[in-house]
């Protein structure tokens, strides 16, 4: 392909570009070969302006990099914001793409809508796929993992190869460091979601304004004019929400407020009538054009149902058949460690497990399992969590407040310590929970033993609640050359557990 005509296409002008034939795209100058378009972007750890000239000795025939930038025997495309036009100008390159793209975005919940919105585009006959933190869903239901947002080159080439193997729709997962990085470029979206908002992701982006505009992103400039907007909007939600409202009626594209009551004046697209909790999931009444349907959720809690309807917002939007998506939501099934039943121990006492790494996502985690405890039989809630080192310190000692309060028992345990002493990130979180009067707390930092100790302690009555990791299949120790990844998965430690107290009561 010719670098002039994907310049041109991009809007670029295409002077200097000649005929020079363009054969892929890179932003790791190790993957430079012959023919390839190199994005040198400057990062927190890596500046790769520091190796343009190797990236040129290995074929480099373009380097997309600030006008600053030193760039010698390659055509120098400079640009103010380098990870924008970088991908401007790939997006030509993995085309064509996927018809129908919709993004979902906010700080907890991104991972079960895009991929209830999968499950629910399949059950409707779409060939549909998800991006995101458990990698790409494709329609036979196969994962293969990866980041939240994959880097531009991956991301692009993703949807490129998921258009090849004749997939229609893809639902994937905006963060705020994709959005912010330029991560997310170079596609139609034909819809967004936005789930809710809270405390995350600060250690990056400084301050909640700056976390709340690399979401509006998304709003703003990436998906198409006219494309509709869905945010949820439920007794769970706080100012942030109705600052994204607002935001969204200044932008012009349809706005579908998702909830449970009529906001700003109008009823939402969707109404949740009522709710009512069942032994295994919930029972939905939902409103929609002025009729009232009934569906049996097979998920449990609160946000889970705020999660379910977000997804059937955004297939109706992008010209789902109600009828099939309702029915559609009946037939859900669990996300991967979004609070997912990892096994029943012998004592007959279920364990979750669940990806809540948020003061607000730990909360609603432990209320979305609360209505199941068994309090007549005298049933606690028992909690097993910690925190991620090297990250947003300041939501430790709100996390542990919050399980305090909420909870029944609460074990303190590592999470992925990296390079900070886990005993030091424990104490953070236990100095929340201490706060809290009567409150019972553990702090036991191998986190095995911290599993093996919450099942043990569980009666028939009780519930166990394993948050932080969920669906990750390692614990990160160390940070730089000193980094260890060590085999840790959450579900299967729960049932190693479980079936060792089970051997102990025999």
């Amino acid at each position: 392909m010719k670098l002039a005509a994907l310049m041109d296409r991009a809007g670029l002008g295409s002077d200097g570009a000649g005929d020079t034939q363009v054969t892929g795209f890179a932003i790791d100058h190790r993957k430079v070969a012959p023919g390839t378009v190199f994005g040198a972007f400057r990062g927190a750890q890596f500046n790769a302006e520091d190796v343009i000239a190797d990236a040129v000795t290995s074929g480099a025939v373009a380097v997309v990099a600030r006008a600053e930038a030193q760039v010698e025997g390659a055509l120098h495309v400079a640009s103010e914001e380098p990870r924008q036009t970088f991908a401007q100008i790939a997006s030509g390159f993995f085309s064509p793409v996927p018809e129908t793209i919709v993004a979902v975005t906010g700080t907890n919940g991104k991972t079960s809508t895009a991929e209830m919105t999968r499950q629910i585009w399949r059950m409707c006959g779409e060939s549909a796929a998800s991006i995101g933190t458990l990698g790409v869903t494709t329609p036979d239901g196969s994962v293969s993992t990866g980041l939240t947002t994959p880097d531009i080159v991956t991301f692009l080439s993703n949807m490129s190869g998921l258009k090849r193997e004749g997939v229609t729709h893809v639902a994937y997962e905006a963060s705020s460091h994709g959005l912010s990085q330029y991560r997310n470029e170079g596609v139609p979206v034909s819809a967004c979601a936005f789930t809710n908002f809270s405390r995350d992701h600060l250690d990056y982006h400084g301050t909640m304004e700056a976390y709340f505009e690399a979401k509006m992103r998304l709003f703003n400039e990436v998906i198409e004019p006219g494309a509709p907007i869905i945010i949820w909007r439920g007794a769970d939600s706080n100012e942030w929400t109705a600052k994204a409202i607002e935001h969204a009626q200044k932008c012009g594209n349809p706005l579908h407020v998702v909830g449970e009551a009529s906001q700003h004046g109008a009823d939402p697209f969707l109404r949740l009538v009522n709710r009512v909790p069942t032994q295994l999931g919930q029972t939905l009444t939902i409103e929609h054009s002025g009729e009232e349907s009934t569906v049996k959720l097979p998920l449990i809690g609160a946000y889970q149902a705020a999660n379910a309807m977000c997804a059937a917002g955004l297939a109706l939007a992008t010209g789902s058949n109600k009828a099939q998506v309702f029915d559609a939501l009946s037939r859900l099934q669990p996300v991967r460690g979004r609070l997912e039943r990892a096994v029943i121990t012998q004592k007959g006492a279920p364990v979750y497990i669940d990806y809540a790494h948020t003061p607000d996502a730990l909360e609603a985690a432990i209320a979305a399992l609360r209505p199941h405890v068994d309090a007549d039989k005298g049933g606690r809630l028992i909690v097993v969590f910690g925190a991620g080192g090297d990250r947003d310190s300041g939501k430790r000692a709100p996390m542990g407040e919050v399980a305090a309060k909420s909870a029944d028992l609460v074990i303190v345990t590592d999470d992925n310590p990296r390079g900070e002493d886990p005993s030091h990130i424990r104490g953070e979180i236990m100095g929340g929970a201490l706060g809290i009067d009567g409150a019972d707390v553990r702090n036991i930092g191998d986190r095995r033993r911290a599993v093996s100790a919450a099942i043990e302690a569980a009666e028939a009555a009780d519930i166990v609640l394993i948050a932080g990791k969920g669906h990750e299949q390692g614990q990160i120790i160390g940070s730089g050359e000193n980094m260890r990844v060590l085999a840790f998965d959450d579900v299967q430690v729960a049932r190693e557990c479980a079936a060792e107290a089970g051997k102990a009561l025999s």
